[in-house]
């Protein structure tokens, strides 16, 4: 395999995961993990943009209130039964004003689908993943950007939610099993090898 590259290195990354063999059904489902405010939904963004418009899940939508990291059932469920048969995945989003599910989201068995979000590098998920990525950012920095991002309204939650992301990591780490590292570069984010190395 080639080596990852260098800073902007985005259309390579992207080249090189579409040629991975399919994980989950006909479809390469990539992780990007990382502590919460690392840039997990703007990489994924970019990213799913170099895959010529893969879908992307937000576990944010999963996630809820009650049930931070306990969603790993309705994932199993809802995305990855439904996408490892081919067929269309259907799954509720939370609203996080309203606490409660109170829409549905698609996701089509494409090529390349991306999971992003706190958690999608988990045991319970990694059997089905082509790729896991892991957003190289410190969890002090990646939380000051959050907490900077959301305001000082969130603060209570912000509070509640770096106990249960710690807890979920020490119980359940990503990061040694990351195929590769995400980090930010004076041009573009730059990719390494992960621990874990590239499949």
């Amino acid at each position: 395999m080639d080596d990852p590259g260098g800073p902007g290195d985005l259309r390579q990354l992207a080249r090189r995961l579409a040629a991975l063999p399919p994980s989950c059904g006909p479809v390469r489902l990539i992780a990007v993990d990382g502590y919460a405010g690392s840039g997990k939904s703007t990489f994924a963004a970019r990213l799913a943009a170099a895959l010529d418009g893969a879908p992307v899940l937000h576990l944010d939508d999963l996630s809820s209130h009650e049930a931070l990291f306990d969603w790993t059932g309705r994932f199993a469920e809802q995305v990855t039964g439904p996408l490892s048969r081919g067929s269309t995945a259907r799954f509720g989003i939370y609203d996080w004003k309203r606490h409660n599910f109170t829409r549905t989201g698609e996701l089509p068995p494409a090529r390349a689908v991306l999971v992003e979000g706190v958690g999608a590098g988990r045991r319970a998920l990694r059997p089905e993943l082509a790729c896991l990525l892991w957003m190289d950012v410190p969890r002090v920095v990646a939380h000051e950007r959050g907490m900077r991002r959301d305001g000082p309204g969130q603060a209570a939650f912000w509070d509640l939610w770096r106990r249960a992301e710690a807890e979920h990591f020490a119980a359940d780490p990503s990061l040694p099993h990351a195929d590769l590292l995400i980090r930010e570069g004076l041009v573009g984010p730059e990719v390494l090898p992960g621990q874990r190395g590239m499949r």
